[in-house]
């Protein structure tokens, strides 16, 4: 074949190798993706059959949002949520993103995806945005299942606040979309480190569980109040501002700064991704 004067062959673009729909397709069959989904539709059925074996969850002292799951099926995903947000939806972020390059490296076919050539930026861009996209997709379908569980069991009704008051019916859904949406944004540290891990080890294992390792270790750091101010640059600090979203007035200011905390550590953390693997002696 007869390459061009710019060094490429006759008919390469290189925007055009490893298209989107090709990597999510990939992603979509591999079976982690199909238990992940499995676990997070399973969720808000063992939750209600935990309520049915409990018994009512009000009346313990001080409401909070678990005192108000069953009052309605908003109340359900919002509790479904606040169960899971600290833990359960940070695993399929850090196994989502940090199982990319690490998984290619470790079935040995990294190397021949540059060589196809696929340009590494735009490897990486492929990954990121696939596996960014899956998490987000992870984080709408267990509010949407609990959504549809809780209003089965429960009824629609609705939001019954923690601190009091009610909201209806019709701004239960715009609430829960902003919890959910700054639920995201909060594991973007997470995506960021998983991915970033994903660029340096052929390990899948561990870039997976050092991006859920460091996460738990900085909600522990958040736990030290002797650390004062210095809680406020931990992303963990943050992850539940959306609480304020579930308020008779809705408060934007914890969930800006959580968000531009998140943001500014997977930025940096993505730009290390892609300035080291551009160097990197790939042989896997």
């Amino acid at each position: 074949m007869t390459a061009t004067t710019t060094g490429r062959a006759p008919g390469y673009r290189p925007r055009r190798t490893l298209p989107l729909r090709v990597e999510a397709r990939r992603q979509l069959l591999r079976r982690r993706t199909l238990v992940i989904a499995a676990v997070l539709t399973l969720l808000p059925f063992l939750l209600v059959a935990a309520f049915a074996i409990g018994g009512d969850p009000a009346g313990r002292g001080r409401v909070t949002l678990m005192d108000t799951a069953t009052a309605s099926g908003g109340n359900f995903a919002a509790t479904a949520l606040f169960v899971s947000a600290g833990f359960l939806l940070v695993v399929p972020v850090a196994l989502f993103c940090g199982d990319t390059v690490a998984s290619e490296a470790s079935w040995s076919s990294l190397r021949y995806l540059l060589a196809a050539p696929v340009p590494r930026a735009r490897l990486l861009l492929s990954k990121l945005t696939v596996g960014l996209a899956f998490s987000a997709a992870a984080m709408l379908l267990l509010p949407l299942v609990a959504l549809a569980v809780g209003s089965a069991a429960y009824g629609w009704g609705p939001l019954q606040l923690p601190a009091g008051g009610a909201l209806s019916a019709g701004e239960t859904v715009p609430r829960l979309a902003v919890v959910v949406g700054y639920v995201f944004v909060s594991q973007l540290v997470t995506a960021a480190l998983a991915f970033w891990l994903s660029t340096v080890t052929d390990a899948p294992l561990g870039a997976v569980g050092g991006a859920v390792g460091l996460t738990i270790v900085g909600n522990v750091l958040d736990q030290v109040t002797a650390l004062g101010a210095w809680r406020n640059v931990l992303p963990a600090h943050w992850q539940y501002s959306w609480a304020d979203a579930l308020q008779p007035r809705l408060e934007w200011s914890g969930m800006i700064q959580g968000a531009s905390v998140s943001v500014a550590y997977a930025l940096v953390l993505c730009a290390l991704a892609f300035r080291g693997f551009a160097r990197k002696d790939v042989v896997s």
